[in-house]
């Protein structure tokens, strides 16, 4: 089923959750793992992660330098298949811009497609590390409503090369939002109009970044509406669990860590402590938002099941 049929038709909100795939070489059972303890609250679908290729120097012994491409995460087309195959729930590989060509990208929506799959998650992705700025490959894509256009094409039947008689896709799309804008953009409201790009081109719903200011997204549901958007829009939380989120996710991910969390944090004296506060956090910051309106809450669990059952047991 199409998340954006499952958004009209539930009568409730709801939970779905985000995973990373293992590292390349890794066991499919640590995938299982991370799922198999909160299949009891029913999440209607899981999105899936993708992670580009990275290039890496290597030093050779005769003294030269080496480019190497690395491949540190497997495809989503293969773990989606897997989780697919165990779990009866919907799952929404993402689809990035980065690393890769259109031709690609149409290769792996064939595959997707073949498999059945209704739902993709259109990204334009990070830049390679090193990098200040995302820089697109040759014949890539620079934005993400180039990428959505892409798909609204194949769902038309219209391929690169103008196949004949090519069988029409059936995704539903969904896209990013940024309650605290993209660290990219020049404001939200930039950020917004961006947004609604991709939104025109065919996106059937958003899916926030983390935040932990419930205002932050309610003033961006707010903005968002204001410009014309009317398609749903699922927050996305992610709960602090280690000392270590407190410098990793303002600069991973460019959000801000309100001062009521960093002082309850600052008082703990372990990570079992900051995983405590952080379900505590989550658990207000999502019974706030199903109390004023959001169709669902997406959570990201960094293949943690732990702390996400917790708040789903209080929440849902």
């Amino acid at each position: 089923m199409k998340v954006i049929d499952i958004l009209e038709k539930s009568t409730a909100p709801f939970c779905s959750l985000e995973l990373v795939p293992p590292l390349r070489g890794g066991d499919i059972r640590k995938i299982h793992a991370a799922i198999e303890p909160l299949m009891e609250f029913a999440p209607p679908f899981i999105n899936i992660t993708f992670h580009r290729d990275e290039e890496e120097f290597r030093h050779r012994p005769d003294g030269s330098i080496e480019r190497v491409v690395v491949t540190k995460r497997p495809g989503s087309v293969a773990l989606a298949a897997a989780i697919m195959k165990r779990f009866p729930v919907e799952v929404v590989p993402h689809v990035v811009c980065g690393g890769a060509t259109r031709h690609q990208i149409e290769n792996v929506l064939i595959d997707l497609h073949f498999l059945d799959i209704e739902n993709v998650m259109a990204l334009r992705g990070d830049p390679l590390p090193g990098q200040r700025l995302f820089v697109a490959g040759e014949g890539g894509y620079r934005y993400c409503s180039e990428l959505v256009e892409q798909i609204t094409r194949m769902n038309r039947g219209q391929y690169l090369d103008d196949t004949p008689g090519a069988v029409p896709t059936n995704f539903c799309t969904g896209v990013a939002g940024y309650p605290e804008k993209h660290h990219e953009a020049p404001n939200i409201d930039a950020d917004i109009e961006y947004l609604k790009q991709k939104i025109d081109a065919g996106a059937r719903y958003v899916v926030t970044q983390m935040f932990f200011d419930n205002a932050a997204f309610l003033r961006f549901v707010d903005a968002s509406r204001r410009a014309g958007i009317t398609v749903p829009i699922i927050p996305g939380i992610k709960p602090v669990s280690t000392f270590k989120h407190v410098e990793m996710l303002p600069r991973t991910f460019h959000v801000d860590i309100p001062g009521d969390l960093l002082k309850e944090i600052r008082r703990c004296t372990s990570n079992a402590d900051v995983n405590a506060v952080g379900i505590e956090w989550a658990v207000a910051q999502s019974k706030e938002l199903v109390a004023r309106g959001a169709p669902a809450v997406h959570y990201y669990t960094m293949g943690n099941s732990g702390n996400i059952r917790d708040i789903i047991r209080q929440v849902f």
